[in-house]
């Protein structure tokens, strides 16, 4: 059960990451609406000039540049952890609802949570990297008319890349929440990576910001129509 409950929340990271794409091909996500806006984006800066894209792009690698620090930190923390389970273990006994946990699963637990925030901090520096990237795209772009649509689509593409790795890193803390969970109880661990399963869900498919974007999308689509004609 210990270990059930220190592997569950890392394995509902990794399948609601490989399963998401099977739902959206047939209900298109916030990420997926997001993308759309993106391209607009990018399609717009090619027509003029402006210092409003620069800002909004150091916008996007400032956030991602904090959580990837902020994920150095923890891995960091977690390696402090290692030297002072005994401390640890005897400072959270008095919180866990069940039997207390030994070294031994405390350290196999701390073990999965090093790597929860490994794996987040390399998807924030992958997406701090495609996010530089995009940025010397978008200034190479020409302006007035001169790129073509393939130019565009590739810029376009490269800025939802990037942000699909830090939705994947933001998802890495989503998770961690259960793991803290796990030293009160196992089976409120497993609840609570449930839980955050349908919160993740409800947010992309179900939420007002998801209603809000795809009304949008679709206002675009129609302004844009006469244009494309």
């Amino acid at each position: 059960m210990s270990l059930l409950a220190t592997l569950f929340p890392l394995l509902c990271w990794f399948a609601y990451n490989n399963g998401i794409g099977l739902v959206e091909r047939r209900y298109p996500s916030l990420s997926v609406i997001m993308s759309l806006q993106r391209r607009r984006w990018v399609a717009n800066a090619a027509q003029h000039e402006t210092p409003f894209d620069a800002i909004l792009a150091g916008n996007l690698m400032g956030s991602v540049s904090f959580l990837a620090s902020t994920s150095a930190l923890l891995v960091l923390a977690n390696f402090a952890a290692f030297g002072q389970l005994s401390n640890v273990a005897q400072t959270l006994g008095s919180l866990a609802l069940e039997r207390p946990y030994s070294i031994g699963e405390m350290q196999l637990h701390f073990a999965v949570l090093l790597l929860i925030f490994v794996l987040s901090f390399f998807a924030f520096t992958l997406s701090l990297r495609q996010f530089n990237h995009f940025c010397i795209m978008l200034g190479a772009l020409g302006r007035h008319g001169e790129a073509s649509e393939a130019e565009i689509d590739a810029i376009a593409r490269l800025n939802s890349l990037a942000a699909r790795n830090f939705n994947n890193g933001i998802r890495a803390y989503y998770f961690a929440v259960p793991m803290v969970a796990w030293f009160v109880s196992g089976w409120l661990s497993i609840a609570i990576s449930l839980l955050t399963v349908a919160y993740i869900v409800h947010r992309e498919f179900l939420s007002s910001g998801h209603r809000l974007a795809a009304s949008v999308a679709i206002s675009a689509s129609h302004h844009d129509a006469p244009k494309t004609r």
